[in-house]
């Protein structure tokens, strides 16, 4: 592996791990980077020298769509070029480091494609054992109204929100099926536009406040005021989905991409293993198949 090639594999790196550029990392960021891309390092090497490396034909277009993901983290060109030279890269030096890249992703993938097949029976059986893992949460279709508080607008102080939301719930309460029309005419809540429909919502997605309330109603049930930190909030549950366990049809497929991709994982750990062994006792490279 280049220099160029770690250097590459440390911008990777510091995207898919912390989303952030490498040169923003901090001192701890940077030392977790480089012992991540130092390993890589050495299975890139390993890899670039195998039969399989050889074989692979890729395409310049392949590599110029990779470049050109890359230059589109930029502003403009000279803002790329600025940053290569601090990397200390060029663009022919990164380009054979993404050329190593997608060479390294297809031997892998071929290597992955050796995998045995999962059979019917290896889907049953993990059902079977990890029925448990197959179940859908209950979930609750709401409703909600925002009026929020704001001490410098004229007319929305904490006594007047309080009140204009107080007014409303007594509207409902009257008349409940009034609320999407309330919701549109005065909710500050993005959810207005939708007569405050919020969908489908599992246990844990809204605000603690909100979530605990929402989960104790009863189907057609209209919440008390609730206070959280955006405001005032009337929370209407329209229908209770209960928990259930899926069927076996609706996990089948889901099961099968899992066991697919775990076997495709061993192989290919298998296989770079093997590659390291033979390294390690001085022999050449094999064929592995």
């Amino acid at each position: 592996m280049t220099e160029a090639g770690g250097i590459y594999h440390a911008i990777k790196l510091a995207a898919q791990l912390f989303g952030r550029p490498l040169e923003s990392l901090t001192a701890a960021e940077r030392r977790r980077v480089s012992h991540v891309a130092a390993r890589l390092q050495e299975i890139e090497t390993l890899i670039l020298g195998t039969p399989e490396a050889a074989s692979v034909l890729l395409p310049a277009a392949s590599i110029d769509a990779s470049l050109l993901a890359i230059r589109r983290r930029y502003a403009d060109d000279d803002e790329f070029q600025a940053e290569l030279g601090r990397l200390g890269l060029d663009v022919p030096s990164l380009r054979q480091a993404v050329a190593c890249d997608l060479v390294v992703e297809a031997v892998l993938e071929e290597v992955a494609a050796r995998s045995e097949p999962i059979s019917d029976t290896d889907v049953e059986i993990y059902w079977h054992l990890n029925q448990h893992r197959f179940r859908q949460g209950e979930t609750r279709l709401l409703r909600h109204l925002l009026v929020t508080i704001n001490e410098d607008l004229a007319g929305s102080g904490r006594h007047d929100a309080r009140a204009r939301i107080d007014a409303i719930r007594t509207r409902l309460v009257s008349e409940p099926q009034r609320f999407a029309e309330q919701a549109l005419k005065h909710s500050e809540c993005p959810s207005a536009v939708r007569g405050g429909l919020l969908g489908s919502v599992p246990r844990g997605q809204l605000y603690p406040e909100l979530d605990a309330v929402a989960f104790a109603l009863a189907e057609g049930g209209l919440s008390e005021v609730i206070e959280s930190e955006l405001g005032y909030h009337l929370v209407r549950c329209d229908a209770i989905h209960k928990e259930r366990r899926l069927t076996f049809a609706d996990a089948r497929q889901t099961i099968r991409e899992h066991l697919e991709s775990r076997q495709q994982a061993c192989c290919q750990k298998a296989w770079i293993k093997a590659l390291r062994r033979q390294a390690g006792a001085g022999s050449p490279v094999a064929h592995q198949r």
